[in-house]
């Protein structure tokens, strides 16, 4: 029988953060896949000189995350790829639309000609993120409970400005933007930020999604690895394999063993038995881990009657076009942005949203595109364009054939729209369907990509239900390290550096009584749950 420190379930790119901080540690770590490349849900594939993101393609995070930069990832192949101008949103038929510049200053330039005075409110706004980025990012990615690091926001903003910044982190994005700005262009910005997630713009904590993503891509844009995402999963495995760790692809895990309350090691696929002396990390669903891996005898009834109320974020349709020229946008910002949100604007956001939280195919949708040759000319040949469009189902109907062929052509009508005469220039064509997300990676259960809601019923204590939050569970050892857990989905490594960061804890002896007290706690909580 095997034996190592830790076993590190599934590679996504969680997991290969745990492994290379757990490997950085002096621990013997095993990574299994069961896929035949790393990477989860960051991953690409290539048919001759095109190159297509499986999942996700844009990661303002992943560049703004000091996980990630931390890991030195640029030793390892990682380059970052910028389009002229990050980011443009076209409402309806919107002959100029609104962009989001590289320079604040060009930003705030067209916001104040649609609406004078927004270009002043647009810098004082980035200015506020300049001044809690740092803080703010490590206390949403770095630790759990963050309570070092807000502190650290506290007094980096003052106990005067705490309370309306702890406000504005519940507010809906409408009302957000109707608070700091006059006209639509501002407002459009903040609100297809928001749509990033599946938080409704009337919800909230959507103004607070949608501040982020719109102050990152300020900050740092909407970049891409070069080469493809694929470039991001590569490196984080030369990486951990360079501090040590071992990945194994192509086999996964069939059962996590436990006895007396501890993990003990994992039974793989392929019939082999690695013992644990230390750890086992699952970046998986939660689902995988309580309802799959473990045996139903190791799991609280408390707890799987809490893990019956998980709610999946909405369910994906993504639609990839190769094109033979650029995209014939009819506005002007479209062209060399490279990403965009289309379709509505902030009051027809509400009705898409509204009308997909009723369960109903929006006859109109809403969509974010994106421009990944603009981006990177290296994703397919000299003057063609590799696009991708994804826009969401309501949950209740997801896999219906017909609601997938009624949202398809509801996009080629969009692009219609705003690009006379799109179509001519296409050359392929590849759609997945929610299903087929779910078929690549079974972590996206019913084409939901971003690990469950993002809603804040489901977010830090909550996630992925009560009384977890952070990556330990009810057994000593066994640790949860994927966009389940907070601070939930992206591309940022967060999770898996949380992970890693407890199991390191509990492992030295003056963390060991702090382990088994809340490993204990997290028990004596699922145990009785009426």
């Amino acid at each position: 029988m095997q034996t190592v420190d830790a076993v590190v379930v599934g590679a996504g790119h969680h997991g290969l953060v745990t492994a290379a901080l757990l490997a950085d540690a002096g621990w013997d770590v095993l990574v299994v896949e069961e896929r035949d490349e790393v990477g989860g849900a960051v991953a690409s594939r290539v048919d001759g000189d095109w190159v297509e993101d499986e999942f996700s393609a844009c990661h303002p995070l992943a560049l703004a995350s000091p996980v990630l930069r931390d890991l030195g990832l640029e030793h390892h192949g990682l380059e970052w790829a910028h389009a002229p101008r990050p980011l443009a949103h076209l409402a309806g038929r919107d002959r100029d639309g609104i962009a989001l510049h590289a320079d604040p200053l060009d930003t705030a330039a067209d916001l104040d000609r649609g609406h004078p005075g927004d270009g002043a409110a647009w810098l004082e706004m980035v200015e506020q993120w300049q001044r809690v980025r740092e803080p703010l990012i490590r206390a949403l990615l770095t630790r759990w409970p963050p309570v070092a690091d807000a502190a650290r926001l506290v007094a980096r903003i003052g106990l005067r400005e705490a309370p309306d910044l702890a406000r504005m982190a519940l507010l809906p994005v409408h009302q957000l933007a109707r608070e700091h700005f006059g006209g639509a262009g501002a407002a459009q910005l903040l609100a297809g930020n928001a749509m990033h997630a599946d938080i409704p713009p009337t919800a909230p904590g959507s103004g607070l999604y949608g501040w982020l993503m719109t102050m990152l891509c300020q900050d740092v844009g909407f970049p891409s690895p070069r080469g493809g995402t694929r470039q991001l999963a590569r490196a984080l495995r030369l990486r951990a394999e360079a501090a040590g760790a071992r990945v194994e692809t192509g086999v996964g895990a069939g059962r996590v063993v436990v006895a007396g309350g501890r993990v003990h090691g994992v039974e793989l696929s392929d019939g082999r038995r690695v013992r644990v002396r230390r750890a086992v990390v699952a970046d998986t669903s939660a689902q995988r881990l309580y309802e799959d891996l473990l045996d139903p005898a190791d799991v609280p009834a408390g707890l799987r009657r809490r893990l019956a109320r998980f709610a999946w974020d909405l369910p994906t349709l993504k639609l990839n076009l190769r094109l033979d020229a650029p995209v014939p946008w009819t506005a002007p910002q479209a062209r060399g942005a490279g990403v965009l949100h289309v379709g509505h604007d902030v009051p027809g956001l509400i009705r898409w949203s509204a009308e997909l939280e009723a369960g109903e195919v929006p006859g109109a949708p809403f969509a974010l595109v994106g421009q990944m040759s603009t981006i990177d000319p290296s994703r397919s040949p000299e003057g063609t364009e590799a696009l991708w469009l994804y826009t969401h189902l309501p949950r209740h109907r997801p896999a219906a054939a017909a609601a997938v062929a009624a949202t398809v052509e509801g996009c080629e009508r969009l692009l219609e729209s705003l690009a006379p005469g799109w179509s001519q220039h296409e050359v392929g064509r590849w759609v997945q369907t929610p299903g087929d997300l779910e078929g690549a990676d079974a972590n996206l259960v019913g084409g939901a990509v971003g690990g469950g809601t993002q809603q804040l019923f489901q977010q830090a204590l909550w996630r992925p239900v009560t009384g977890l939050g952070g990556p330990r569970t009810h057994v000593g050892g066994l640790y949860l390290g994927s966009a389940a857990t907070h601070p939930g989905g992206g591309v940022h490594g967060g999770c898996g550096h949380l992970a890693a960061r407890a199991a390191l804890q509990d492992a030295r002896w003056w963390g060991r009584p702090r382990g088994r007290a809340l490993t204990g706690a997290l028990r004596w909580l699922h145990d009785e749950q009426p």
